[in-house]
């Protein structure tokens, strides 16, 4: 309530954000954690074996990389701050007071990163003989080791995100760092960067090399078993992780895989996650043992089929923390549970910095209701978009007229039927006015405007004491003043 609200009322905020996190994530992963260790394997034996042309396999994969981390990568990663700064201020702000110097670290690892796969990439022409070459392979370990840290580093955040442990009593960041989610979930995310880069590597490795000659055999036989070994630790890391989420999230998974309104597609897509896993071992078996003999499509087949994966992983983790954005702390539309009971009795307009009603009337009931829209939906709902308010209202009240008083009592219960929404935060009247807005936006549809493109609109209530603090001030300083007239 301290920030003006950022919104979209077509696609929502957190779609915005979502595809932003999404493609920085399914680049992160293959491209600048899991590659770097084999594309250095693959270099060293290019070296053992005085193999130039293997050698440039490994540089051309590198050059891919290099473009695709410093470009899309880099900007998805500013973008990532600036969508949940607009966004979700409230939560970005608070995860910056908590890992304040966990995120000090992370950045200089991440310019050490950004320097050595500088280093690593443009020296790779000149230093290809003798102790140089040794000296470049350093500093791609150096480079796989600053990315892994990288990771490590966002991962006890995102964790964190889950399930915050002992945090919530202490208020120790070493509490918050090392969370029950963090090593679970750092043990999956590792074998998984691993297991998609050997896929990315062996997509590349059909453009970059020739069918029938040695350097595609030795790059399929080697990126196959790489992605076969990381995929089988992935999957023991997946099953521990899976054992330390805690049941309330896991409940949540068959919507989160597939929304409410494909919920009971749950077996079908148990069967097709299953299809895929053992495609992912039939065809790192196959190009281990047979490289010859492996198809074409088998090497482009599975760098689709991981991001596939990875991107559903992602969608589950952000949906089963809710109702909160940080677990037992904050809820996803910005409100605390300690801070629940005071708004529920004395409302949240008075207290919203920028509405532009501090108090709901008969006169201002559909206005004051937007405001209250905007304060405690916006963040996950759309008026008639994606995830819009009307579409859920429909599904359960259909065309018809809808009854008011059967929507407040289902706001007021609401996060009992459904564990992903946070409880109401507003008093009764809010609750009237937020019923009188949806109910007229059913009748008039319309968009709903942010600050970004509305303004920004000061609560009436909040001017005025400003205003009376200031006159207060100047009283003050003016008596002051005189007495010292006097004095002199």
């Amino acid at each position: 309530m301290d920030f003006p609200i950022f919104f979209l009322d077509g696609m929502g905020t957190r779609l915005l954000i979502g595809i932003i996190a999404g493609m920085h994530v399914l680049i992160n992963h293959p491209l600048a954690v899991g590659i770097y260790p084999l594309l250095v394997l693959i270099e060293y034996v290019a070296f053992k074996k005085n193999w130039p042309a293997l050698d440039e396999v490994a540089r051309k994969i590198t050059f891919v990389v290099f473009i695709i981390t410093t470009t899309v990568g880099a900007l998805s990663g500013v973008g990532i701050w600036l969508s949940t700064s607009l966004a979700a201020p409230f939560a970005i702000g608070s995860l910056l007071r908590v890992f304040f110097w966990g995120w000090f670290v992370e950045w200089l690892v991440f310019i050490s990163e950004v320097i050595l796969i500088m280093i690593y990439f443009l020296t790779w022409k000149r230093w290809r003989e003798g102790r140089l070459k040794i000296l470049h392979m350093r500093f791609g370990i150096a480079l796989a080791v600053m990315s892994w840290l990288t990771m490590a580093l966002i991962v006890a955040i995102l964790a964190f995100m889950m399930d915050s442990g002992g945090w919530t009593q202490n208020k120790n960041f070493f509490s918050a760092f090392f969370n029950p989610l963090y090593i679970p979930q750092l043990i999956f995310r590792t074998f998984y960067a691993l297991m998609a880069a050997g896929f990315f590597a062996l997509f590349c490795t059909f453009f970059f090399t020739k069918k029938g000659t040695e350097e595609r055999r030795t790059m399929v036989t080697t990126c196959s078993g790489w992605a076969l070994f990381s995929g089988l630790a992935c999957l023991f890391g997946g099953i521990v992780y899976m054992a330390f989420i805690p049941p309330a999230m896991k409940a949540q998974i068959d919507v989160g895989l597939l929304t409410m309104q494909f919920a009971q597609w749950q077996d079908k897509f148990n069967v097709l996650l299953f299809v895929t896993c053992v495609a992912f071992v039939v065809i790192g078996f196959w190009g281990f043992l047979e490289p010859k003999h492996l198809p074409q499509l088998a090497m482009v087949l599975p760098l689709f089929l991981s991001v596939w994966l990875l991107g559903h992983f992602e969608r589950v983790r952000e949906f089963i923390r809710k109702p909160y954005v940080i677990a037992d702390y904050m809820y996803s539309n910005g409100f605390r549970p300690d801070e629940l009971e005071f708004f529920q009795y004395n409302g949240i307009l008075k207290y919203a910095t920028y509405a532009r009603h501090s108090e709901v009337t008969e006169d201002n009931l559909i206005d004051a209701g937007e405001d209250v829209f905007m304060l405690t939906c916006s963040r996950c709902h759309t008026t008639g978009g994606i995830n819009g308010v009307l579409n859920k209202f429909t599904a359960m009240y259909g065309t018809g007229a809808w009854d008011p008083a059967a929507m407040k009592a289902f706001m007021s219960t609401m996060h009992n039927s459904r564990k992903f929404m946070p409880p109401f935060p507003g008093n009764d009247q809010e609750k009237e006015a937020l019923v009188a807005y949806i109910l007229d936006l059913k009748e008039n549809p319309r968009p709903l405007p942010g600050a970004q493109s509305a303004g920004i609109a000061l609560n009436p209530l909040q001017v005025r004491q400003v205003v009376k603090l200031s006159e207060q001030k100047h009283k003050s300083l003016s008596q002051a003043e005189r007495i010292r007239s006097t004095q002199n």
